[in-house]
């Protein structure tokens, strides 16, 4: 496969992971990668979880043991210091009074051109979910979607099981707010979307399915009845979706190669390793590693 000309990062997120920004700016330079686009995480009262100190910036732990996650002041402080590695995204936690004002307020103060990442315990057609993507439509910027199913079956009886780390909701709360939101380009991501790329997710209890990729899978029926979706491959979800079925993926990438976008969300290169193994033609390249970031979202100046 022919190596990109450029490369941009549609998934990634700064002070994380036991890492600051120095050592992403060397982590994007290692990996010849231009510029990413960050990404806040708004962590409310709903999404607390002891398990996030393992990853979040502790500097930020609050008197009461609460964390904020990922701020939008932190990647502003970020970008000051590399404006030409960053495009500054931010998605305000539905639950706050006024969160598409925020959005606004956002935009035009903070330069924001990504909402994102939205990655709460609320459905996606929740109408404080849906007043927020009608926003990014009116401002015409993506919304980069974390769908983490709170059901799936369990892998011995077949009956439902609650997921206590569920964001969004379930695939037909993400096609409610496709619906709902025409103006508003979606970019799907994270463990419950990319299930969906097989026609047997109702019946996998995997939380990262693997094996053949069978037919009949929604997001066939997603990407061909909603222009207004795409999707990023960041992390182990759209990668493993890839890699399960490489022959399938390269079928896939080619037919939506206008609508899927290079991402990581941490720092690897498996996605890339992976691409570099796939028949895709130098079009396609261009398209996923940064042609489709950029007809979104323009480059930093």
């Amino acid at each position: 496969m022919p190596l990109p000309t450029r490369i941009v990062d549609s998934h990634q997120h700064v002070r994380w992971h036991r890492r600051d920004e120095h050592a992403l700016v060397a982590d994007l330079d290692a990996h010849g990668i231009d510029y990413a686009w960050l990404l806040t995480w708004c962590l409310g009262l709903a999404e607390q979880s002891p398990e996030h100190a393992a990853y979040l910036n502790p500097a930020l732990t609050q008197i009461d043991g609460s964390h904020p996650g990922i701020p939008l002041s932190e990647l502003l402080i970020v970008r000051e210091k590399f404006p030409r590695r960053f495009v500054v995204g931010f998605c305000p936690n539905p639950a706050w009074p006024s969160a598409p004002a925020l959005l606004e307020s956002a935009y035009h103060m903070h330069g924001v051109r990504v909402c994102g990442e939205w990655k709460f315990r609320m459905p996606f057609d929740d109408p404080r979910s849906l007043a927020i993507f009608t926003m990014a439509g009116k401002l015409k910027i993506p919304v980069v979607l974390h769908l983490d199913v709170p059901w799936l079956p369990h892998a011995k009886t077949g009956e439902r099981t609650f997921q206590p780390a569920w964001y969004g909701g379930t695939v037909e709360r993400l096609e409610h707010a496709l619906q709902a939101c025409p103006e508003t380009v979606f970019v799907g991501h994270a463990p419950g979307f990319w299930r969906e790329i097989s026609g047997d997710a109702d019946l996998c209890p995997e939380n990262y399915p693997h094996g053949a990729v069978t037919p009949g899978g929604r997001l066939y029926r997603f990407f061909d009845h909603y222009p207004n979706l795409v999707a990023d491959l960041s992390a182990g979800s759209g990668r493993t979706a890839m890699a399960r079925d490489p022959e399938h993926a390269a079928r896939f990438i080619t037919r939506y190669a206008d609508r899927l976008l290079f991402g990581r969300d941490y720092y690897e290169r498996e996605l890339h390793d992976f691409l570099q193994t796939l028949p895709l033609s130098a079009e396609t390249i261009e398209k996923v590693y940064w042609k489709n970031a950029e007809r979104l979202v323009p480059r930093p100046a």
